[in-house]
């Protein structure tokens, strides 16, 4: 196999590092980007840079938010049902439940999973604050909305046991998605009937 300059491998063994590309998908895409015209190749190169720069996370549910922004849309919206909040991996699951356009209430997003095998443990993850959002608010119902997995699942559970003393319902996504699934994949009506379905965990 011939060898191809440092800058072009270097792009290839950067590209390998994002979830679900391997070592084929990102030598076609270092080769298109060689390839590809200059303005797409910057366009994208500030994209990358600003990514980073221009993004922050929400001080209230740790969903990403504007860089000195202090809330999201979300949170900064007074539309929006304090009673209810659902309670999600990561910032994607965010995006997959406003796809609905079910639901009303806030997030909690726990930036993660409990995971023993991976060194994950609860104080990797943004419970406590949960746990403080729901002694000083006005929550009455806390959707557990973590993945349909063993970590998922595992979590769901952990934070059962912390929410059921304070009072509030506990409640789960239906059975609606695949077992092993992610939230990002599944599709609106799906999500929509899971939403309505949820069940109570009391």
């Amino acid at each position: 196999m011939p060898l191809i300059p440092l800058p072009l491998q270097n792009l290839v063994s950067a590209l390998e590092l994002l979830p679900g590309i391997g070592p084929k998908t990102a030598s076609r895409l270092a080769f298109y980007l060689l390839k590809a015209p200059d303005e797409l190749v910057q366009q994208l190169s500030s994209a990358l840079a600003e990514l980073k720069t221009s993004t922050g996370t929400c001080k209230m549910c740790f969903n990403i938010t504007l860089a000195g922004q202090d809330l999201c849309e979300v949170c900064a919206d007074s539309k929006r049902a304090d009673g209810t909040i659902c309670v999600v991996e990561d910032a994607m699951d965010v995006l997959a439940m406003e796809r609905t356009a079910g639901f009303f209430g806030r997030y909690h997003v726990l930036q993660g999973v409990l995971s023993p095998i991976e060194g994950i443990g609860p104080d990797d993850l943004r419970i406590r604050p949960l746990i403080e959002r729901v002694k000083s608010g006005e929550a009455k119902e806390i959707i557990l909305a973590t993945n349909p997995s063993m970590e998922g699942d595992a979590t769901a559970l952990y934070l059962r046991q912390l929410l059921l003393p304070l009072g509030v319902q506990v409640t789960r996504l239906a059975r609606g998605l695949p077992m092993g699934g992610d939230l990002e994949y599944a599709d609106p009506n799906t999500l929509l009937r899971a939403l309505a379905g949820r069940q109570d965990m009391s």
